[in-house]
């Protein structure tokens, strides 16, 4: 009989350890109390085996692939103007998101009580939020005076910007030298995998004490909160991918009643396979129906595949934003803005990692960023695979969408 998957048992762990801390919670017994600080430990040192990747892993990700990109706008007009394009649309999702999310769950709200209770568990243990610096100082603060002690001290806004100079730096050097370098960032980012493959095969371990230990605060009232989280992150994702749309719509002049036949069996492949690459044959199809030349659809769908996930910061951004919510955390614009900036670097640049590990990878470079606690991550990561659906249908719709509009770019059709 085959293995549940990685993601059934990390729901499993979910389901059982909320059931045990409810009970915990409903029915006192004797060492309850200690269970759940056992629990709680355990858990933690799980979740910093998993932390102790995510520096070394985000940067040389983001050289790499930095140094790919860069390397792939030199080759040519139409990969250059589609890859500032990708840039320009992920960083209005995002901006969408941080006015967006906020004006949301400010009309609905969490749950009130599981949201309470869950804020008096982290009493103590909440990152402290830095007050908005001066402008000037907020600027300066994005290039590191020294690199080493940004990555110590998990400065991820600015380790991002000089992992971003310094992939661009490698992308200039002569081929020999560029390519060591490449190779050498690419085996710390794959070493940093396997480590990562260790610690997530304990996943459903390290979840089901994390859980236990939310259940025994919270009570039942966590799954509600779930569901609203849920709901919320869906909905940003949603409205990330109606950007795609409207690329096609506008940009491409595409009549709706085309785009909608087109794109009616990408987006059931897209739920069906939860995987954009999964869907690239359907989506290549979709856009000949559509009239956008070989060429085009060629180089274009490829490289935002590869590359442009227009849910990704959008949804991530609103994973912290709604963390920040639950916490009762008051965000500055400056803390915003660096996460908004980060989530929409680190999903350009964070390319070719499996599911899993890329909700670690995109979001606490995101909560680092932003000065935000992260214990509830691996919570949300066993609840991921329902805004997952989302998630891959934006990203289809935006990957369809550019394509359909760059077949209308100047000298485009000759690609």
């Amino acid at each position: 009989m085959k293995a549940p998957s990685l993601t059934l048992q990390i729901l499993g762990g979910l389901i059982g350890g909320l059931a045990v801390g409810s009970v915990l919670n409903a029915v006192q017994i004797p060492g309850g109390t200690r269970l759940v600080a056992a629990a709680d430990a355990v858990g933690g040192v799980w979740l910093d085996a998993l932390r102790m990747t995510i520096i070394p892993l985000v940067f040389a990700l983001m050289v790499t692939g930095m140094a790919r990109a860069a390397d792939t706008a030199g080759r040519g007009g139409l990969a250059g103007r589609a890859l500032v394009v990708f840039a320009i649309l992920l960083l209005v999702a995002t901006g969408l998101t941080a006015l967006a999310a906020p004006a949301l769950l400010s009309v609905w709200p969490a749950p009130a009580e599981a949201a309470a209770a869950l804020r008096a568990s982290a009493a103590g243990g909440l990152a402290k939020i830095p007050e908005t610096p001066p402008l000037a100082d907020w600027l300066r603060a994005f290039i590191p005076a020294n690199p080493v002690k940004a990555a110590a001290e998990g400065a991820m806004a600015s380790l991002v910007v000089f992992a971003l100079i310094f992939g661009l730096a490698v992308s200039r050097l002569d081929s020999a030298r560029r390519e060591a370098l490449v190779l050498v960032f690419d085996g710390v980012q794959a070493a940093m995998m396997v480590i990562v493959r260790w610690v997530l095969a304990l996943a459903p371990l390290g979840v089901f004490f994390l859980a236990l230990t939310v259940g025994a605060r919270t009570g039942v009232g966590a799954v509600g909160l779930l569901g609203h989280y849920v709901v919320v992150i869906t909905l940003m994702c949603l409205m990330a991918g109606a950007l795609g749309l409207g690329a096609a719509l506008f940009g491409g002049r595409t009549p709706p009643g085309d785009l909608a036949a087109a794109m009616t069996p990408v987006g059931a492949m897209a739920i069906s396979t939860q995987s954009s690459l999964a869907c690239l044959p359907v989506m290549l199809a979709a856009c000949a129906r559509l009239g956008v030349p070989e060429g085009v659809r060629g180089l274009v769908l490829p490289l935002g595949v590869a590359l442009f996930r227009i849910t990704s910061p959008a949804g991530n951004l609103a994973v912290a934003l709604y963390v920040a919510h639950l916490y009762g955390v008051h965000l500055g614009t400056g803390q915003v803005i660096a996460g908004a900036l980060v989530a929409a670097v680190v999903s350009l640049a964070a390319v070719g990692v499996a599911s899993s590990v890329t909700f670690f990878t995109t979001l606490v470079p995101i909560f680092m960023s932003m000065g935000l606690p992260m214990e509830l991550l691996p919570l949300l990561l066993a609840v991921e695979t329902f805004p997952d659906f989302s998630r891959t249908l934006g990203n289809v719709a935006g990957h369809v969408g550019v394509t359909a509009w760059a077949a209308r770019w100047r000298g485009a059709g000759a690609a």
